[in-house]
């Protein structure tokens, strides 16, 4: 086998060297005995907690001076409920309660969990390279680019993995921070600012840092659905596609946050009745696909639970799944049979209605508030604000189109893409008179964003007819692989 030394993982091949090293036996092992790359997602998601729960806590003492109970409670529970469910998340990924250490779990019962995680992460990170370590696992991935696969291999070692694990957990618990603190809170705020009509600067600057969580984690859930569907690859985001998500992913959030808190000023016990509805119709339907499919748990979602663990951690995760949902596109489909949880397969329609039935009821949502608001919107253009939040959330749609029609890493890999579907959306009329020319087929359909490929990801394939015996059993046997954080590359 032919080996070949990189500065890291992001290092380029020359021509020569790739063709070689795959002429030869058609693995290319990418060794890696260097650079460990810094945790800035687990600094990041660390640094939001924080910044959040202080924030809260002071706006709390606020509220307690000029004692307004109800803003006082809501804040209180929508500050400890997501900091409880985080301590219990990073305790039970990193497995503490079968090991003897203290000080951390007492931390963890301060909510300081994340902090001590960080600390350790970056401990890690800054030990790492100063002795050499063991040979611990070897991962292989497929590297897209220019429509070409290049298979590659390299060595895990010890701080990568602890290191992995950390990311791993972050990611987490950035989506539990977000769905179910962040945007309750922001809800609240804004509608707390609507009602007393002025902006207290403290209360402004913790929506700012929840619409900012948010944003980041509704960026993890997008960048988790495609490192799951895609995890025989190596994910490569350019900068423009993570810019592209940010803006699609806040225009979406922060649009629909205003509409629901407007619909509530105007009729404030329907907004209940709504919230309700979204929220149970996104929790039964996975259950409701689980039992038309008359399937049965998965049984690997941890070892020691029994059936009861397993399903109360399924409604816990299918909680979390329909509270995304209610605010934006979670960006993908639970499958309670499998054992990752989630559909592989990129459903378009589920996007297309998703999008469309949200749009519906927002601009619902507006006229409802636009006929019953208050003597306090007389002060406001009412019409333009309608069109305003209209128009903002066509922007995000706009923006999740261009995503996924030119910055999506693997949009070579699509089956059918964006361009496909409106392509048959608008000629639909003109089926017939199309099916008499299929001698001459689409010019779309021989670019490079319409390679026609299998629903499941591709898998590693021997590119050459006979190898030897052992690099065959090698590539056979398919060891722990170690999934890449590309929340550093933005």
């Amino acid at each position: 086998m032919c080996e070949v030394d990189v500065e890291g993982q992001d290092g380029e091949l020359s021509d020569a060297e790739r063709g070689s090293a795959l002429a030869e036996s058609g693995v290319l092992l990418v060794v890696r005995h260097s650079r460990v790359r810094p945790p800035l997602s687990v600094v990041l998601a660390t640094v939001l907690y924080c910044a959040e729960f202080v924030t809260a806590a002071v706006l709390c003492g606020f509220y307690h001076k000029n004692e307004d109970g109800i803003w006082l409670g809501f804040n209180i529970a929508f500050m400890l409920v997501p900091a409880v469910l985080i301590q219990l998340t990073l305790t039970f990924i990193h497995r503490d309660l079968g090991r003897d250490r203290p000080l951390v779990l007492f931390l963890h019962l301060l909510l300081l969990g994340p902090v001590i995680r960080c600390f350790e992460a970056l401990v890690v990170y800054f030990k790492a390279g100063k002795k050499e370590e063991p040979y611990v696992t070897i991962s292989r991935k497929i590297r897209l680019k220019k429509s070409q696969e290049t298979p590659m291999e390299w060595e895990i070692g010890q701080a990568e993995r602890k290191l992995a694990m950390h990311r791993n957990a972050f990611k987490r618990t950035a989506v539990i921070q977000a769905f179910l603190g962040s945007t309750p809170q922001l809800t609240l705020q804004l509608y707390a600012t609507i009602q007393e009509k002025y902006v207290l600067p403290l209360r402004l600057a913790l929506m700012i840092i929840t619409l900012i969580s948010i944003t980041y984690g509704a960026l993890v859930c997008s960048v988790l659905a495609i490192q799951i569907r895609y995890d025989d690859y190596i994910v490569r985001l350019r900068p423009v596609a993570y810019l592209c998500m940010i803006v699609w992913r806040g225009l979406e959030i922060a649009t629909r946050v205003t509409v629901l808190v407007l619909f509530s000023t105007a009729l404030t016990h329907w907004v209940i009745l709504v919230g309700m509805a979204n929220l149970l119709f996104f929790f039964f339907m996975p259950w409701g696909e689980f039992w038309a499919r008359k399937g049965s748990l998965a049984d690997n979602v941890e070892k020691n639970f029994s059936k009861l663990g397993t399903a109360v951690v399924l409604c816990m995760f299918t909680l979390l799944y329909a509270c995304i949902n209610i605010f934006c596109w979670s960006a993908v489909q639970l499958d309670l049979t499998h054992g990752e949880l989630i559909e592989r397969k990129q459903r378009w329609d589920r996007l297309a209605l998703y999008y469309t039935c949200r749009f519906l009821e927002n601009f619902l949502l507006i006229a409802l508030w636009y006929h019953f608001k208050s003597d306090f919107y007389e002060y406001v253009c009412a019409p333009l604000l309608a069109v305003q939040l209209l128009i903002c959330y066509s922007l995000a749609v706009l923006f999740m189109l261009l995503f996924y029609q030119f910055c999506h890493p693997f949009r070579r890999l699509f089956k059918h893409n964006i361009h496909d579907c409106l392509h048959c959306v608008c000629c639909r009329g003109g089926h017939s008179a199309a099916s008499h020319g299929r001698a001459n087929p689409s010019t779309y359909s021989t670019s490079a964003t319409m390679v026609l490929a299998p629903e499941e990801p591709l898998r590693l394939l021997d590119p050459r007819p006979s190898q030897p015996p052992d690099l065959s059993s090698r590539l056979a046997e398919r060891e722990t692989a170690i999934v890449e954080d590309i929340m550093e590359a933005a």
